[in-house]
């Protein structure tokens, strides 16, 4: 089946299928949300992973394009099933190949469906659950291109409150980040001034192949190619700008900004730094730098500048705000700082050591409640600030949002992903 006849073969199916919650579980108060994983990489393990143990979920049926990432991730799932008491996998659900995930979409019995595969396919995978009538868990960045970050839109724009679509932006689910957002939101640091984002990664392995095509060797090492990840900014760095717009309740109205691949291997054409001047409305500037490159992981933070003090938040290095209005979430600055006492009583030197289960819960409640999440909107539009970004640092030009939004940009991997399906 083509992909546009699998997408209006699945909308029509999708509106006589989709029930109410108290339909489909008033009866079955306690009965799990059957969960199917397309893309069984790292990310999607650890996501799912996390969503097993702390939620009301079961993982039945899963998607990749090679054989190996499914046989470690059937092994990986089973033991989550087992934990919970609940079967294997059935052979019949595990979906080998290009047209994988629209077999697994067209399985009546999945409930939910996580999409973690690379980003170059996050939109058509999307699109194609939605119009299947699954509720969904999409990784970020929601898409590529501006083209995709388009469609996302056009999507949510149609569900209508009928089915729950998040975006995996996972620190707006923080407790100790929410609490300080709120706390920005409602002038506890003033008139906002400035914002300084970073987020200093390692690089990413390259993993070496032998006798696998150029098209192989491109997917596994993703992270390598702009139209496959979309580059750094998107991948990484777009974890901050989607807190900035979150905080600041809009989007930046322009951009203007440098990159390179200095430090990189000579390999692929994604970038290994780019740094980025935003201006948002009320005059606020806004500054990110990202890398991804060398053999340490550096900090993450995002530092908002205000009239009567600063909110600071790291991924490691606690989250508080100095000034007139003083706070601290509690959580530690370092490891060195944490007494042995503290320690025991469970005091976290991680600001996102409750991010992935709670929005893993809000998930999973929103499908037992029927009081669904949209996120396509604030997902798309954090992907499109980072896009703005990326397109202003490689055209080394000052870009508007509207020019960037009304450009139509489409970045093609130019994949043929029929020579991995079985003969």
């Amino acid at each position: 089946m083509q992909r546009r006849t699998f997408l209006k073969t699945a909308a029509t199916v999708s509106a006589f299928s989709v029930l109410r919650p108290d339909t489909v579980f008033g009866s079955k108060a306690n009965s799990a949300i059957r969960v199917g994983v397309i893309g069984c990489g790292n990310r999607g393990t650890a996501v799912i992973s996390s969503m097993s143990a702390n939620t009301n979920s079961n993982i039945i049926a899963i998607a990749d394009l090679f054989n190996d990432k499914l046989a470690t991730a059937e092994k990986n799932f089973n033991q989550l099933n087992a934990a919970k008491n609940f079967p294997a996998l059935s052979k019949q659900n595990i979906y080998q190949g290009s047209k994988a995930y629209m077999k697994l979409l067209e399985n009546k019995d999945v409930d939910a469906v996580l999409i973690s595969s690379p980003a170059y396919s996050h939109v058509d995978f999307l699109e194609a659950a939605v119009a299947a009538g699954k509720h969904v868990y999409c990784e970020k960045p929601v898409a590529t291109d501006v083209d995709g970050c388009r469609r996302v839109i056009a999507v949510g724009e149609k569900l209508n409150g009928k089915q729950s679509v998040v975006i995996g932006f996972q620190i707006r689910y923080a407790s100790a980040y929410a609490e300080m957002v709120n706390r920005i939101q409602r002038g506890d640091i003033g008139e906002l001034i400035t914002v300084q984002l970073y987020y200093f990664s390692s690089g990413t392995p390259l993993i070496p192949l032998t006798n696998a095509s150029w098209d192989e060797v491109r997917i596994r090492n993703h992270y390598y190619f702009r139209a496959m990840c979309g580059d750094i900014i998107l991948d990484q760095g777009i974890h901050m700008l989607d807190v900035c717009n979150w905080t600041l309740k809009t989007i930046p109205m322009n951009a203007v900004g440098r990159a390179n691949a200095t430090g990189r291997p000579d390999f692929g054409d994604a970038f290994s730094n780019f740094e980025v001047l935003y201006q948002y409305p009320n005059n606020i500037n806004v500054s990110i730098h990202t890398t991804k490159v060398g053999p340490q992981f550096g900090d993450v933070c995002c530092k908002f500048i205000g009239t009567k003090g600063y909110a600071e938040a790291h991924y490691s290095g606690g989250v508080f705000i100095n000034g007139e209005n003083k706070w601290d979430s509690g959580i530690a600055k370092s490891e060195t700082d944490l007494t042995p006492e503290q320690r025991a009583s469970g005091v976290f030197s991680s600001s996102l050591h409750d991010a992935d289960a709670n929005k893993e819960q809000a998930f999973i409640k929103s499908i037992e409640t029927g009081n669904y999440l949209n996120e396509t909107r604030s997902g798309a539009e954090s992907t499109l600030t980072a896009i703005l970004g990326r397109e202003s640092a490689t055209t080394q030009r000052e870009m508007t949002w509207d020019e960037v939004y009304f450009s139509g940009e489409r970045l093609d991997p130019k994949l043929n992903l029929a020579q991995f399906d079985k003969v």
